[in-house]
């Protein structure tokens, strides 16, 4: 997918589009988890659309559960939501600043050789 290091750094059009990629794919990965985690809290903790969207919104940005949970089962998705949501926020990183820390090192690389 990027160059190896013995080949020359890509063009900065490139690298952008690699970017930019990634941006996108971790949105929709962002988006996925979001889906989870409404589906999951409508589903356990019979809260509404709208309930669900910003209890999972919360739980994925790291802040926390907005209504309080009454059932065992909402507790334990909830509790599972979290570690996931927690996977999800740092895959999402890696995705999306793969090609930068790349670029860099290739960089860095580079200027390590005669």
């Amino acid at each position: 997918m990027f160059e190896k290091h013995n080949e020359p750094l890509a063009p900065i059009s490139v690298f952008l589009k690699r970017l930019g990629r990634n941006i996108i794919f971790g949105w929709i990965l962002v988006a996925v988890a979001l889906g989870i985690g409404m589906l999951g809290y409508h589903i356990f903790a019979n809260l509404s659309w709208v309930d669900a969207f910003v209890n999972a919104a919360m739980i994925l940005s790291g802040m926390g559960p907005i209504n309080p949970l009454l059932s065992d089962a909402a507790k334990i998705f909830a509790g599972f939501y979290a570690l996931f949501s927690g996977l999800v926020f740092i895959m999402v990183m890696g995705i999306v600043f793969s090609p930068i820390v790349h670029r860099w090192l290739h960089k860095f690389h580079s200027a390590c050789h005669y």
